[in-house]
């Protein structure tokens, strides 16, 4: 550059040299070459409106203009914007007009790029890093099919057909609707917001697979920052079926997780880490190790000065159309942020945990908000609780003696012993890190260890022996993790299986740099080894699907995305001031799990995971001020006294937040019949519709709102604390509406009902053995409680409507009424269970005990029976469909005798009644028919008599 150049031509130099790197070959008008290069800028070309300062050609033909400005109007560029539209659509010389104006504009000064595509629906020029290539705008300007004109991206996003809503959740379906919504109005970025276990990456893919598929977006990228995630992403996308389509997304779109410094021009869908695409544009290589950590975990990366991201010819900034960022609350900061600001592409991000930085980084456009509280009310996630342990040492510190003290390095663990001078206090933020006090340690393990059974009662094994839950520890170090995988072996008084270190570092012996994005004061540097990924990976394994470990330790708190589902218990013995961190630690609890599930890996469970509990031995809940408490605040708060008093007018956020997550819970332990019956006590409001309406009222942007109406204000004012108050206490008391008393007395009895009681402590022995004097007046008494419930629902249930009322049409009692009143008995009166009511008629009837029926519907059949009155002593329903068998054939033989054959068959069907209450076409299939012939057989039998004879049987067998 000569000094003597105006600011004009220093900006021409930039662009020049800006588009000879972007493959374009720069020409004055008086040498026009359309042989030279794929493209040519040719300067201060002649239009009907005066000289352009740059036309664009491809093949011979003009594509667009360039109007060039010096760098000091760069603030000012959109200026121009009119003045590159008058030339794009002017007469240019020597070039035959179609009248058309052309569709790609730029305005640069060598520093700002600015562009716009005259073919979109709303034209609107954005910044773009460089002006892009020759050959992508030939491929924009490339009919699809033969007759078909070339449109838009923008232009092509409109041509989205509805979403089919199969196999999606409702806060899927809204998250893919409203980010499409986004797209065709031509955001440039948008935020997923989804709650841990609610489906981002899945939701993602559907997108994406609508967008290749209808919009014809040519390249996406799936971006992450640690490998894990990517391989995780990678295994989703291959896993993904479309519901349109019976074939994998990876049999009809090209899906690649970059691994080297390659990227495939012909992947539709790339994965990789920012960390990799950062090498990329650099042109540097990337050691692999480095991907395996969260780089937003680094200070080091935090602090370091940035190298600028040059241009790359071979990932121009418009190789993506779509960019995904997976928890990009932790990629869109410093130093990768010049990545995405690299690309001329839509941005879309995932996170379960935003902060005000990432709403600012798109736009504060939020296409999908599906809370934490929202998945717990759905029953996608469960709710935490909080158990604090709190030491003396943990919160005052402590003090080391002068004398001789012990020393131990930090990476070989040696240890040596040093003479100290004078005594040594220490805070307790130096613990575990410049000071390592084993009692401290020891005493939150031996306290945890010790209150495990009033954390999570009742998980004896079979062999009575207490169970761990599956719990994870969050240690400061990797030194301090391994002193309390010693401690914890020790106390538990286990092996090395039952605890074991997991975490992401990638080699051994280097300087280990962690901080507190929220709190630089929280930086820590360490000479540590880490364990190698391999091992963290098959010890995660172990951790998610096997019985051992029971307890895990982690420093880097596994990375978010990893799904640990059987996991009960988190164990906080570090500090974090971050609320999203924190949130991100939390959520590898949150994930449901059904019993069987759970089973396979806690023997001892009794039933699906409901909650998961943080215990607190440092004070993490108390020193994060922010809006990040678990749902249930007052877990040791009876659930009726918490249901009364919202019913009764409490509407803080603590009682309500805690009365709906206990609601939650309750909900996930209920049978489809019991969630009916509450339902209907409610008012036809759904328990888990209740929950939703319950968060929602103590939701700050709907009390907000609220408040603002209240005061007749618009949006951004403050209403002021005296509305809030009232606009919440409005909406609980909408939310608690379908809770009475009544509601809250039939849950807390449910509940009741669903809960049994071990005993494992009290010890039998035989006193005697024979007739009790009056064990006779107890089994009357019993059967006169059968008697009373069937005669409460003689209106309610068909089957004994019929028997008291009609009892001539009892042959029309289906196996489907029998089992409604064995239901309601177990609802209602459990204590009525048939068997043991079977043996208080017994007693009376003087039945032998090998009367006694197997099963508890055949057993209520004959008790129906004999409560209503059709038979005057307890008849096993056996006998009677043995009787009824003998004078069905003695009146079927009268007239035209079966063959011996066909009786055999009979006998069959007769046995199968007995213990089935009834016969199926389909039960023909099963045994003992299917080793007879079945259904076949039946039929060469019997004819086209066979069905008939059927529903006969039916009828008079059990009548």
């Amino acid at each position: 550059m000569s000094p003597n150049q105006n600011p004009e031509q220093v900006a021409r130099d930039a662009i020049d040299a800006q588009l000879r790197a972007s493959g374009w070959a720069v020409q004055a008008k008086d040498v026009i070459n359309f042989h030279e290069a794929e493209g040519q800028a040719v300067r201060e070309y002649s239009t009907d409106t005066g000289p352009a300062d740059y036309v664009l050609f491809v093949d011979g033909q003009p594509v667009g203009v360039i109007e060039a400005k010096k760098e000091t109007l760069g603030h000012t560029i959109t200026v121009a914007e009119d003045q590159t539209a008058d030339y794009a659509a002017a007469k240019l010389k020597w070039v035959q007009s179609t009248g058309i104006p052309l569709p790609f504009l730029y305005e640069a000064t060598g520093i700002i790029t600015r562009f716009t595509d005259q073919r979109d629906p709303r034209p609107r020029s954005r910044e773009v890093f460089r002006i892009h290539r020759p050959e992508t705008l030939r491929s924009w300007l490339a009919s699809p099919a033969p007759g078909q004109p070339a449109r838009s991206l923008r232009a092509r996003l409109h041509d989205l057909p509805a979403l089919d809503p199969a196999g999606l959740r409702d806060c899927q379906i809204e998250a893919v609707a409203n980010l499409e919504t986004s797209l065709k109005a031509a955001k440039p970025r948008a935020l997923v917001q989804m709650a841990t276990g609610a489906g981002k990456t899945f939701t993602a893919i559907t997108s994406v697979y609508r967008l290749l598929k209808h919009a014809r977006v040519r390249r996406v990228l799936f971006l992450v920052d640690t490998r894990n995630l990517g391989e995780q992403a990678e295994q989703e996308f291959l896993a993904f079926t479309p519901s349109d389509d019976n074939r994998k997304f990876t049999e009809l779109y090209s899906a690649q997780r970059l691994a080297s410094s390659h990227v495939p021009a012909d992947a539709q869908v790339c994965i990789s880490t920012i960390q990799r695409m950062y090498s990329i544009l650099q042109g540097t290589e990337l050691d692999e190790s480095a991907e395996d950590e969260n780089p937003a975990e680094h200070s080091s990366d935090r602090r370091r000065e940035p190298l600028p991201v040059a241009y790359n010819a071979k990932v121009p900034p418009e190789f993506f159309d779509l960019i995904i960022i997976d928890e990009c609350h932790r990629s869109i900061y410093n130093l990768w942020r010049q990545v995405l600001d690299y690309f001329d592409a839509f941005l879309v991000g995932l996170t379960a945990t935003p902060d005000a930085r990432t709403y600012g980084f798109f736009h504060q456009n939020v296409v999908s908000e599906y809370t934490h509280e929202d998945a717990v009310a759905d029953g996608v996630n469960v709710q935490g609780e909080i158990y604090t342990i709190e030491t003396e040492v943990s919160q005052q510190g402590g003090t080391v003696l002068k004398g001789l003290v012990e020393k131990r390095e930090k990476l070989t663990r040696a240890k040596r012993w040093q003479q100290q001078d004078e005594d040594q206090a220490y805070s307790a933020k130096k613990l575990d890190r410049d000071i390592v006090n084993p009692s401290q340690i020891r005493t939150v393990i031996r306290a945890f260890r010790d209150r495990l059974p009033e954390i999570f009662p009742d998980r004896t094994d079979a062999a009575g022996a207490y169970e761990v839950p599956k719990t994870l520890i969050f240690a400061k170090t990797d030194s301090h993790a391994d002193d309390i995988i010693n401690i914890v072996r020790e106390e538990f008084g286990e092996g090395n299986a039952f605890c074991k270190k997991v975490t992401f570092g990638t080699t051994k012996g280097v300087k280990r740099i962690t901080f507190d994005p929220a709190d630089d004061s929280q930086r820590h540097i360490e000479d540590d080894y880490i364990q190698e990924p391999e091992t963290a990976k098959s010890v995660l394994s172990q951790f998610r699907n096997g019985y051992h470990p029971r307890i895990a330790v982690t420093v880097d708190m596994i990375a978010t995305g990893t799904d640990v589902k059987p996991l009960e218990c988190l164990l906080f013995m570090r500090d974090v001031k971050s609320k999203g961190y924190f949130e991100q630690m939390k959520g590898r609890g949150t994930r449901t799990l059904d019993l069987d599930g759970l089973r396979k890996v806690s023997s001892a469970a009794k039933s699906g995971k409901t909650h998961y509990v943080i215990v607190d031995a440092i004070g993490v809940t108390k020193s994060l001020k922010t809006a990040s408490r678990p749902p249930v605040t007052r877990p040791t708060v009876p659930f009726k006294d918490l249901a009364m008093e919202v019913v009764m007018g409490a509407s803080d956020a603590d009682t309500v937040s805690s009365l709906a997550g206990r609601l939650a819970r309750i909900e996930r332990q209920l049978t489809p019949l019991q969630k009916h019956q509450i339902a209907q006590k409610l008012g036809g409001v759904p328990i888990g519709q209740l929950v939703k309406n319950l968060f929602h009222a103590i939701d700050g942007e709907a009390i907000e709102q609220r408040a603002l109406a209240l005061v007749g204000q618009p949006a951004g004012t403050d209403p002021g604390d005296a509305a809030r108050e009232k606009a919440q206490q409005q909406l609980v008391a909408a939310a608690r509406a379908p809770l009475t008393g009544a509601a809250v007395t039939l849950i807390v009895e449910t509940c009741t009902a669903n809960l049994q009681t071990i005993d494992h402590d009290t010890q039998d022995r035989l006193l005697a053995a024979g007739w009790d004097g009056d064990i006779h007046e107890r089994a009357a008494a019993f059967a006169q409680d059968f008697e009373s419930f069937c005669r409460d629902h003689r209106d309610q249930l068909d089957a004994l409507t019929i028997y008291y009322t009609q009892p001539q049409r009892r042959q029309e009692v289906t196996l489907a009424h029998i089992k409604d009143v064995l239901a309601a008995l177990r609802q209602h009166a459990p204590r009525l269970a048939p068997l043991r009511v079977w043996d208080a008629y017994a007693r009376l009837d003087e039945l032998p005990a090998n009367a006694r029926p197997l099963t508890e519907l055949t057993a209520l059949i004959a008790l129906l029976r004999r409560a209503c009155g059709i038979d005057q002593k307890l008849t096993p329903f056996a006998d009677t469909v043995r009787r009824n068998y003998r004078d069905w054939i003695v009146r079927e033989n009268a007239g035209n005798p079966f063959t011996a054959a066909q009786t055999a068959w009979l006998q069959l069907i007769r046995d199968h009644v007995m213990t089935s209450f009834r016969l199926d076409r389909e039960d023909l299939e099963y045994a003992p028919f299917d080793a007879q012939g079945g259904l076949g057989k039946m039929y060469q039998l019997f004819g086209d008599r066979m069905d008939p004879l059927i529903a006969e049987l039916n009828k008079e067998l059990t009548a």
